[in-house]
């Protein structure tokens, strides 16, 4: 009877002329949003949206005097290609290996720094060293690898000047491959530390400070606070970062591997990203280009799906 009631109203005349009256009301009043929203709306179709039709040509041996509704068609070959080539371990473990690394340091570190600047009391000192942090987030990628290649000279660079102080030899990082990743991640900590820590600190600035006013009631110290306050509340933005990051993890930097890449360090700094740009702008081979580059946006958004379902399962935090 209930249900029977329900669905009578739901297909009265009076209701459904109603809610088209909310609907026009709702549409009239949010139509300067919408107006507003429209060139970002057009841009994002554009740039985003209609160059996908592009993704066509992994499945085809693209011919640029046929264009991509003339090529033939070939199926998988391009990628069962790239499977069997001796590239496709190098570069998937290579983006693996800088990827993870990468991912491992820049989760904890940025949280770490916004924990010690919230605990920093003198506002004056406070600022200083947040611009400080904040400032080589600022600098280009170009002029951060030549400040890499400089730095790192084992003749007249920066460090090989403080080890001779030492009696020591700077060795060679830039042609060791095995030393690429360490270079890669920790020249990127010291570039973006401080501006990753932003949204933490964002986020510890909302925390309810009744909160510590009852750890201080109890006795709690500062740890404790860090400890039981802190780092649980802000760990709903942790996981939802660590999510996107997760999303990214196989597009690693390519303007700044190419720029600090050699062909000494080649073994450890050849990732997807480069070999893509080599073989589609360099070797003019679009359709193997395309496959390698659609192999990597899908194993991406594997990667996405499955933890963001692992968080929703154990935090109860998903990004959707």
């Amino acid at each position: 009877m209930e249900a029977q009631a329900a669905l009578s109203i739901k297909d009265d005349p009076e209701v459904i002329a109603h809610r088209k009256l909310l609907r026009r009301r709702n549409l009239k009043r949010s139509l300067p949003l919408y107006v507003l929203l429209l060139p970002s709306a057009i841009l994002l179709l554009i740039f985003a949206y209609v160059p996908l039709y592009g993704l066509v040509m992994a499945f085809q041996n693209y011919s640029p005097a046929l264009g991509v509704f003339h090529s033939p068609f070939v199926g998988m070959k391009n990628f069962i290609q790239y499977f069997h080539s001796y590239q496709f371990p190098i570069t998937l473990k290579n983006t693996l290996v800088i990827s993870i690394y990468s991912l491992v340091v820049n989760t904890p570190l940025p949280v770490a720094l916004a924990i010690l600047t919230n605990q920093m009391r003198k506002q004056g000192f406070k600022k200083v060293f947040q611009v400080i942090s904040y400032l080589p987030h600022f600098i280009s990628t170009m002029v951060m690898c030549g400040m890499v290649l400089i730095f790192l000279s084992p003749q007249s660079g920066l460090f090989a000047n403080i080890f001779h102080l030492f009696g020591a030899k700077l060795p060679d990082l830039m042609s060791d491959a095995g030393s690429f990743a360490h270079v890669y991640v920790w020249s990127d900590v010291w570039q973006h530390l401080g501006w990753n820590s932003i949204i933490y600190i964002a986020a510890l600035s909302a925390i309810d400070p009744t909160y510590y006013e009852a750890a201080t009631m109890d006795g709690a110290t500062a740890w404790q606070k860090i400890r039981h306050i802190d780092i649980p509340m802000i760990m709903p933005t942790v996981m939802i970062i660590l999510i996107m990051s997760v999303g990214n993890l196989l597009n690693v930097g390519f303007e700044k591997v190419l720029l600090l890449q050699n062909p000494l360090n080649l073994a450890g700094s050849e990732i997807i990203s480069t070999y893509v740009y080599k073989i589609g702008l360099q070797n003019f081979q679009y359709s193997l280009s395309t496959a390698i580059g659609l192999f990597n946006t899908v194993i991406n958004v594997i990667l996405l799906l499955a933890v963001n379902w692992i968080s929703k399962k154990t935090t109860d935090t998903t990004l959707f």
